[in-house]
């Protein structure tokens, strides 16, 4: 996880390009620091620097983290920019995006800003990627028409790459329905309803027309609308909401006409749709019948199993040194001899019981021998992360079922550290976090595993206490609160790294290397996650450090962009590296409620996204880590997520990671073997438009194709089928 540090800014113009109610910079004067004076238009910025604002400033050479700096433009605002505008009563600064948060002062003068600086009473929140629109009253906003304007933007960086970045600085002159937009929010829980928002930016008066319609992608009926008139505000939007069913494959359209323009906004939404059956009341075992550990090590292994509680678990034959926990079929106990170790577990409630055939597998390399599925705090929390919120999610991920599932790791990533280690040298927490030892216990005797996250450097990423010189006293601390697993991240290495002469591959596997020998002489089971992003081609020697998955990529984001990137184009031709107790890790998943902060919003993919993230995640062999607020999900994402026979290709015992087999057009088909003969096939669509397929195109008629997703059976008059754009047809053939 590359986070992001913080600094400031401020800009001078260079190259105005003056179109009909437009005037566009790309340029500025830059200095580093922070001074609240350099807002002022009467300060001489003579001496500094220029820059490109649609650039980061570690792109130009500035590396500024946890830091303050600032641009400064100065320009000509033409007043005939007024001329021949439908609406003269406000002007529109539209900044550049700023990593992480701004301040902008036109003339001295505070007419916006995006985001929360450290010391600021909300305390410092990241708006890195969030557009900037900062509407200013044309008569008394304090603009000096005809003559020279200074503007001043203030930047705090939390974390590379710092800085303003995308596109150029524009002023311009709206026109009067240009504020208003549309909100969508999808709520799937219950009876399914999209809520319809429309708001007004600026201080303009409109009024207008909506008109709703929900269509049935599969059979392209329409299966809803409304129409309302209204009249959005600034700071007052309006709304409507229209009911849908949540079992079909739906596309909302809406669009908004001005009455007095005619100008219209129009938005289309995918609408959430679950096409995971219910599961049944009765026991079902959801998971390998298989878990690995080390003679010696604590074993601590719940049985992942839905159905109706209360339930009761019984085992026949279970080996001496073994106990089974009969209200939540949590196995625990220690084996001393290496060995398989097999018996049948009994799960039994009112509607009825199921056993599986399980085995233990006891031996030096056991660890991992299916991909880990779990949580970790990063992509909801970041650094806002505490030990409630933790103990919080784990309680969410039992009460919401998803420990049935077979999901059972909850990672504690960045700002758990304190300010400085122990006298001793130990690690030490911060304040957020009262007792590791206790949180371990209490994660532990529900029968779920304990992550935490380090770096092999000085500094982690988001700048707390890394392992660098401490790793055995780190690893004894892991051990000793009862730690699980280990993300173990290159950040703040970086500068160790940079100071040496050969940067070959063994400089990448050296600070590796180290903390795996302390780890390994821990009398428990610690799950070793390299996260390096692929660095040194780290799959080709992940495994030779003994470790049990490794970062193939850069961090990843809730954009098709980011996961198309990760999850097709870098994952190609990696298959080989793969095997039980080894994989690939492309990053954590980005459904449900993610923002990488306190403040959390639904996953920008879309629905048709986010069924393509988990298959191809599935088939990946990827460990499987929820990345969002688990208290939060609904049933979208609890389907997503619970669908037993997608999880099966993942936890399969084979252990064989995908690999592209076909990629004709927008069309990617990519397959793996499965330990009872069959096959695991993703049929993707990853163009921008629907694509009609044949299945039988890739699969023999002569199989049984199975539907994943709908856990069904395919006839032969359901082979010719639509893959909406980025959307999959995720099949079994056997």
């Amino acid at each position: 996880m590359m986070k992001r540090n913080f600094l400031l800014v401020l800009v001078t113009l260079v190259g105005i390009c003056a179109e009909a109610q437009n005037v566009s910079i790309s340029k500025a004067r830059f200095q580093k620091g922070d001074d609240l004076s350099w807002a002022k238009p009467e300060t001489n910025d003579a001496s500094w620097k220029e820059i490109d604002m649609t650039k980061n400033w570690d792109d130009q050479g500035y590396a500024i983290n946890k830091a303050y700096a600032w641009y400064r433009v100065h320009l000509t605002i033409p007043s005939s920019l007024l001329k021949g505008a439908d609406q003269q009563k406000i002007v529109v600064f539209n900044l550049p995006k700023a990593d992480d948060t701004d301040e902008c002062y036109l003339n001295g003068k505070l007419i916006g800003k995006t985001g929360s600086m450290p010391g600021d009473k909300a305390g410092y929140r990241s708006a890195w990627s969030t557009p900037r629109n900062y509407p200013v009253d044309a008569k008394t906003g304090g603009i000096r028409w005809d003559a020279d304007n200074v503007i001043a933007i203030r930047v705090y960086n939390g974390g590379e790459p710092g800085g303003l970045f995308d596109n150029p600085l524009t002023v311009r002159v709206p026109n009067a329905a240009e504020g208003l937009s549309l909100r969508f929010t999808d709520v799937n829980e219950g009876q399914a309803h999209c809520d319809i928002e429309l708001s007004n930016a600026y201080p303009l008066t409109t009024s207008g027309t909506l008109a709703v319609s929900i269509t049935d992608r599969d059979t392209g009926k329409k299966v809803g609308s409304l129409t309302k008139k209204l009249s959005p505000k600034q700071g007052k939007p309006v709304s409507v909401s229209i009911p849908y069913d949540k079992k079909k494959v739906c596309l909302l359209e809406a669009t908004y006409t001005d009455s007095k323009s005619g100008v219209t906004i129009s938005k289309r939404l995918p609408l959430k749709y679950i096409l995971t059956p219910p599961a049944p009341a009765t026991p079902r075992f959801n998971g390998a019948p298989l878990f690995g550990v080390r003679p010696g090590s604590p074993v601590i292994y719940r049985f992942p199993v839905s159905g109706e509680r209360p339930m009761k678990f019984t085992a026949a034959n279970l080996p001496a040194g073994l106990k089974l926990s009969e209200s939540d079929g949590v196995l625990s106990g220690k084996i001393d001899k290496a060995g398989d170790l097999t018996f049948t577990v009994t799960a039994e409630n009112a509607k009825g019981k199921a056993s599986q055939e399980f085995t233990l597998k006891v031996g030096d390399r056991m660890i991992g021998l299916t991909p880990p599925m779990g949580w970790n705090s990063w992509n909801c929390w970041a650094l806002s992360v505490s030990q409630e919120k933790v103990m919080s999610s784990a309680q969410a991920l039992l009460d919401k079922g998803l420990a049935d599932y077979g999901y059972c790791y909850m990672n504690i990533d960045d700002g758990w550290e304190a300010e400085q280690r122990n006298p001793d040298g130990t690690i030490a927490v911060n304040e957020k976090f009262p007792s590791m030892k206790a949180l371990g216990d209490w994660l532990h005797e529900r029968g779920l595993k304990f992550g935490i996250y380090s770096s092999p450097g000085d500094y982690t990423c988001g700048g707390y206490l890394g392992s660098i010189d401490h790793e055995l006293q780190d690893a004894e601390s892991y051990n000793s609160w009862g730690v699980d697993y280990l993300k173990y991240d290159w950040c703040g290495y970086g500068r160790a790294h940079a100071k040496e002469r050969d940067k070959g591959v063994a400089s990448y596997v050296r600070p590796y290397l180290l903390m795996q020998k302390y780890l390994r002489e821990q009398p428990r089971d610690i799950f070793y996650s390299l996260c390096q992003y692929g660095m040194a081609k780290v799959w080709e020697w992940g495994r030779f450090v003994d470790a049990n998955s490794w970062r193939t990529t850069g961090d990843i984001y809730d954009a098709w962009v980011s996961m198309y990137d990760i999850g097709f184009k870098r994952q190609a031709g990696l298959a080989p590296y793969a095997a039980p107790g080894h994989w690939n890790d492309p990053d954590m998943l980005i459904v449900g409620k993610v923002g990488w902060s306190s403040n959390l919003r639904d996953s920008r993919l879309t629905p048709d996204e986010q069924y393509t993230h988990i298959t191809l995640w599935t088939l990946l062999a990827s460990n499987m880590l929820i990345g969002c607020d688990i208290a939060q999900m609904d049933d979208f994402t609890i389907g997503l997520l619970c669908n037993n026979e997608v999880n099966a290709i993942n936890q399969d015992i084979l252990g064989k990671q995908a690999d592209r087999v076909s990629k004709v057009g927008d069309i990617e088909v990519w397959s793996r073997p499965l330990a009872d003969g069959g096959t695991a096939i993703g049929i993707f669509n990853v163009g921008d438009e629907d694509k009609q397929v044949n299945i039988a195109d890739y699969v023999s008629k002569n199989f049984t194709i199975r539907d994943l997703w709908r856990q069904k059976n395919l006839s032969a008059d359901e082979l010719n089928c639509t893959i909406p754009t980025h959307g999959c047809k995720y099949l079994k053939v056997k």
